[in-house]
């Protein structure tokens, strides 16, 4: 009974890992919204829910207000670091991405 009940446990604690992880994973790390300030490396986008200080040195190194403008409707994907939102793509409503370097 005890080994029966050691399995059961394992099997369980397992299953609940595995339906956390697929969860996580399912996550949804993007954001439309309205750009609400530009600075040089980064910008603000308010999605209606929250607002996000996204920061887009990766794609546009110190050049964001060469590509971004307040009003601009965008899509970000990335990640939570360090207090902003790290993009690894910005898009715009076509689909297209803005902020590449070449």
């Amino acid at each position: 009974m005890k080994l029966f009940t050691a399995v059961l446990m394992t099997l369980s604690g397992l299953i609940v890992a595995n339906v956390m992880s697929n969860a996580y994973a399912q996550q949804d790390n993007s954001f439309t919204g309205t750009v609400q300030r530009v600075w040089e490396d980064g910008f603000r986008l308010n999605t209606g829910d929250r607002t996000l200080r996204v920061d887009s040195w990766d794609l546009c190194g110190d050049s964001t207000a060469n590509y971004v403008s307040v009003g601009d409707r965008l899509t970000v994907t990335g990640e939570f670091g360090g207090g902003d939102f790290d993009a690894f793509s910005i898009t715009n409503p076509d689909g297209v991405g803005v902020c590449q370097r070449n």
